[in-house]
């Protein structure tokens, strides 16, 4: 969900770019504003930041054990359970209707292993829709889940089902727990001036198996039909997990400072919860994104910004320079491919995109283009 899930051990954390702590005066000016707009109706996908930090800004923690709590950039909690850490994260999954379980195991079990966790245990909970769910439907998201689960070894602990009225489609809610070794916890905050950024695979894998799959009526014959077939193939191959290229990364020991998998928002939102915890600022080279072609056909059919569109499947890394040549082999070795793409820079330069020579901001969308695709459909 990226919608941030993260905090530290000493109290409140920074949050985001703008690089202040907040403190119960900020929080309550925040508050204020959000109870000012609660009138105004939010847009479809993730909170806006600042409704979201007033949310998490005065959050209970009574708890010394939980290293990462609730904060933006963050996807998954922290709990020091003795000598190893249980790393927590759970996603629901809303915009796609076809193989959701598979979904659903997917990107939560990404957010764990971004930690530098292995995943291992799966929760699932099952919301049918009231009138037209039945046994065919549920055997078959399960078997998704079942699936999905053998190929990470992952273990399916428990969760809840149940028919619910007012959906009109099914909803899987995932929660993935996994451990880590502390000395091994691959934590944003660590991120310095001078990392390099790396991405592997390339954007926007998830994003564009969603649309060639719901929304094929729409490309087809505008596009090339053998582009089409690859792209609605995409949540098998290249495939939506970035578990094992973020294992393989967190092996090479303390060069690695920060993971994270750009969801939804695309690599534009991504890029900005990489930072957020660290609060510094990024520059990217547009030219060495690189993108998909199913995706560049896509979108420009659909005219979506690529850099916008939900992600899962790519991972963002932030290595020290010493160590970018080590973690781009350990992470090839894998048979992943992954490049450089930018760097970390001092918040005062804020989150920048090179194109064509010539520098301009980068800002996180309001909304995914997903679903101003599904508005506009």
């Amino acid at each position: 969900m990226g919608t941030g899930r993260g905090g530290d051990r000493e109290g409140c954390g920074r949050l985001g770019l703008t690089g202040f702590v907040i403190g119960r005066r900020s929080a309550e000016n925040l508050a204020e504003m959000v109870i000012g707009q609660s009138n105004t109706a939010l847009p479809t996908g993730k909170l806006p930041i600042n409704h979201l930090r007033a949310l998490l800004a005065d959050l209970p923690k009574h708890d010394p054990r939980l290293v990462i709590g609730p904060q933006v950039g963050e996807d998954a909690a922290v709990i020091d359970a003795g000598d190893r850490y249980l790393v927590v994260t759970t996603d629901p999954i809303t915009f796609a209707t076809d193989h959701i379980g598979r979904y659903a195991v997917h990107v939560n079990a990404n957010d764990v292993s971004v930690l530098g966790a292995r995943p291992l245990w799966f929760f699932v909970v099952l919301l049918l829709p009231e009138g037209s769910a039945t046994a065919e439907l549920a055997e078959s998201i399960m078997a998704d889940v079942r699936v999905a689960c053998e190929e990470l070894g992952v273990t399916v602990s428990g969760g809840h089902s149940e028919i619910t009225p007012g959906l009109d489609r099914p909803i899987v809610i995932g929660q993935m727990l996994g451990e880590v070794a502390p000395s091994r916890l691959v934590r944003k905050s660590r991120i310095a001036v001078g990392d390099q950024i790396l991405l592997t695979r390339g954007i926007a894998i998830e994003g564009t198996a969603i649309l060639a799959r719901e929304r094929s009526a729409q490309l087809q014959g505008r596009i090339d039909a053998d582009l089409l077939s690859r792209a609605s193939r995409f949540l098998i191959e290249p495939g939506i997990s970035v578990v094992t290229a973020a294992l393989a990364a967190a092996s090479v020991g303390g060069e690695v400072h920060a993971m994270h998998d750009p969801t939804e928002g695309g690599l534009a939102t991504g890029l900005f919860e990489l930072a957020a915890p660290a609060g510094l600022g990024l520059r990217v080279v547009r030219e060495q994104i690189p993108v998909f072609p199913e995706t560049a056909a896509t979108c420009e059919v659909l005219a979506l910004d690529p850099l916008r569109l939900i992600a899962s499947g790519a991972l963002l890394l932030a290595v020290a320079p010493t160590g970018t040549d080590a973690v781009m082999h350990a992470i090839q070795d894998v048979g992943v491919p992954v490049t450089a793409i930018g760097e970390v820079r001092p918040l005062n330069e804020g989150l920048t995109m090179i194109a064509n020579g010539s520098a301009a901001p980068l800002v996180p969308p309001a909304r995914d283009e997903i679903a101003r695709a599904f508005e506009s459909a």
